[in-house]
């Protein structure tokens, strides 16, 4: 069922807001308590576009040497030649996955899957989905022919996960032990554990060759850097706040890291694991998506209720679009014309025009909807999270 307006956070200050984001996932008492219907309003106007954000920006060719040069309009995997376009929803507070005919705003399916889901992976080869369900344990398998359930995969915590884009590799990210496993990728086989300094071990993001992640630590500040060759910890910068979504740049110099505690976006040179600038963009600064031409970084201030836009090359924003709600997980269309979000507090999912930042849809899902995944998407891999290509 699609309804206009987008849900808020009622009653709270920003403070408080805040300080419900930053409770540990364990614990999911205070996240009941900023829970809210959507409620009925006009679409919301956007704050300013830069003259750079044409109608035509996000159809425009990639450049050479892009890590995000194979998710241009269009490029799509034979693997996913016959796989019908869903938003999958993984619905926290439910225990739930919320299943969205993207063509209808319509959710047409609800997977009721127990525990606590939290993201939707596109498993390496674009074949299976993936539920990361730390509440239960395991990893459900989804067959996206069809949406149904097919399996599931015992996994220690499973906040998050993640592929080396040499497909060899899957790395779970166990956030309650405060480690990232490494395993076969195609017989699941546990290969090495890895002790994150730090709490709260979230997302990541890998350099351009693959050698490497980054990995941030949500309740102390900490991103780290880990080999994937030698499966071990080889850098560290505590860069403050609560650093949550890591994103890479598309020329691989520099990652970005949504810092949910500070309100913005730090930048960090990942040869010398230090941050060498700080981009203000709204309060609880949470999720990215890049732009379908790869130069632009949508970031979503959960706590704000807005959209920052970041570009890549001049590194500063240069839109803000005041969405409302609480914007938490993003996906972009394959057209690129929209930017889907998870408001985390409103029980919603919304619809973004990526030509003028206003709100289109917004879609009623479960409870604490988080990372959605839109599938199939344009791209050769999935290295994973909540579909992440190259």
């Amino acid at each position: 069922m699609a309804v206009i307006g987008v849900g808020a956070i009622a009653g709270l200050t920003s403070l408080e807001a805040l300080r419900l984001t930053s409770s540990h996932p364990r614990s999911h008492a205070a996240a009941q308590v900023a829970r809210s219907p959507a409620t009925t309003s006009a679409p919301p106007s956007n704050d300013s576009l830069a003259p750079s954000i044409s109608p035509s920006i996000e159809t425009s060719h990639h450049t050479r040497g892009n890590v995000y040069a194979n998710d241009a309009v269009g490029n799509f995997s034979p693997a996913v030649a016959h796989f019908p376009e869903r938003v999958y929803v993984p619905n926290t507070r439910s225990g739930t996955i919320s299943v969205i005919d993207p063509k209808r705003y319509t959710v047409i399916d609800t997977l009721r899957v127990g525990g606590v889901p939290h993201h939707i992976t596109p498993n390496w080869d674009l074949k299976h989905l993936y539920i990361d369900n730390p509440g239960s344990g395991v990893l459900q398998r989804i067959d996206p022919r069809t949406g149904k359930l097919e399996g599931s995969i015992t996994a220690p915590a499973p906040y998050n996960l993640y592929f080396t884009p040499d497909g060899k590799k899957a790395i779970v990210v166990a956030e309650y032990d405060e480690q990232l496993q490494f395993r076969n990728r195609k017989t699941w086989a546990p290969m090495a554990t890895v002790r994150i300094p730090g709490r709260g071990v979230d997302h990541m993001d890998f350099s351009a060759d693959g050698a490497y992640l980054l990995v941030s630590s949500e309740y102390t500040g900490d991103v780290t850097k880990v080999s994937t060759t030698k499966m071990a910890v080889t850098g560290h910068v505590n860069v403050g706040g609560r650093p949550i979504d890591v994103k890479v740049s598309p020329d691989g110099t520099v990652f970005y890291v949504a810092n949910q505690g500070l309100g913005g976006v730090s930048i960090i040179d990942p040869k010398t694991m230090r941050q060498i600038g700080f981009l203000r963009t709204g309060t609880g600064a949470h999720g990215f998506a890049v732009s379908r031409n790869t130069k632009l970084l949508y970031t979503s201030n959960r706590i704000a209720g807005s959209i920052s836009v970041i570009d890549f090359r001049t590194r500063t924003v240069v839109a803000t679009w005041h969405v409302g709600g609480s914007p938490d997980m993003l996906q972009v269309s394959p057209n690129g014309k929209e930017l889907w979000a998870s408001n985390r507090f409103g029980d919603t999912v919304s619809v973004i025009s990526t030509r003028t930042g206003r709100v289109t849809h917004t879609i009623v899902v479960g409870q604490g909807p988080h990372g959605l995944a839109y599938f199939p998407q344009p791209g050769r891999i999935s290295i994973g999270h909540n579909g992440v290509y190259r």
